[in-house]
């Protein structure tokens, strides 16, 4: 079996499916089997695969027919232009979410006491310490998505501290310059319309936040009130059609910004408590 031939039959097979964008996700599959680039499989398409490694791709390729993330089948995701590794423990970190780190790098580059809530694989707090070049706070309900942070954390040579905590708990009263979340704001409405690499495979307590998926939102304004100093800011992901209601919930915050991702969807809302 060729690489050319092992990356045709595999994207017939996602194709048939009914998997999306078939032939990039065979190639990127071959090559995760190879351990190779994907030039690798345009410059020599005649080399043959070992059997250890039509064994790995032919796994992996039912795997993602039967719809595991890519991710959770390579085990990794760029972020902010790092790789972290993911596993079904934690939310695979989504493009959009770097409109939190541009956020908070224009209206924050100063900042230097910071926690992110609900860290998951770490990929907010890791990339906020090294793009600011301080230590932050991480926090997370889940033990098992603390260690892959942690692991990440080691990886990237970031300096975070991570506690096992439910949203702010345990952070001290007006200490921080910065609170960041992406909380959960999916609502429980809107499961069995999602997509099943999402529903079926990500970890439900990083998605759902209640019949309106305010919940968290509802918990985590208050506590970032009490934790930041005056002049502290507080950036959170929104979820879609959210901009208007959690803009609510932070109506005593002053300096409110509400910034758009690519797709023009309000995706970051910032806003500081008052001096």
């Amino acid at each position: 079996m060729t690489l050319r031939t092992a990356a045709t039959q595999g994207a017939e097979l996602l194709a048939k499916s009914g998997t999306p964008e078939p032939r990039l996700t065979a190639e990127l599959l071959l090559c995760h089997a190879v351990h190779c680039e994907r030039t690798h499989l345009y410059a020599y398409p005649e080399q043959e695969l070992r059997e250890v490694e039509w064994i790995h791709y032919g796994r992996w390729l039912h795997e993602r027919m039967q719809g595991k993330p890519l991710q959770y089948i390579t085990k990794t995701q760029e972020f902010y232009g790092r790789s972290f590794k993911v596993t079904p423990d934690v939310l695979i970190p989504r493009p959009e979410t770097e409109l939190l780190i541009e956020t908070i790098l224009k209206r924050r580059p100063n900042a230097r006491e910071i926690v992110d809530v609900g860290t998951g694989s770490g990929a907010i707090a890791i990339t906020l310490s090294l793009e600011l070049n301080t230590k932050v706070t991480a926090t997370d309900i889940s033990g098992a998505a603390l260690q892959i942070a942690a692991g990440n954390a080691s990886t990237l040579q970031a300096t975070v501290r991570f506690v096992r905590a439910d949203l702010l708990t345990g952070i001290a009263d007006a200490s921080q310059d910065l609170v960041v979340s992406n909380p959960p704001y999916v609502s429980l409405a809107d499961r069995e319309t999602m997509q099943r690499e999402v529903r079926d495979w990500e970890p439900h307590q990083a998605l759902f936040a209640g019949d309106t998926g305010l919940d968290i939102y509802r918990r985590l304004i208050p506590e970032a009130w009490r934790v930041l100093k005056p002049g502290g800011l507080l950036a959170l992901e929104l979820g879609f059609g959210q901009s208007e209601a959690v803009a609510t919930l932070t109506s005593n915050w002053q300096n409110i910004e509400i910034a758009a991702d690519l797709a023009g969807i309000p995706r970051v809302l910032s806003s500081e408590k008052p001096l």
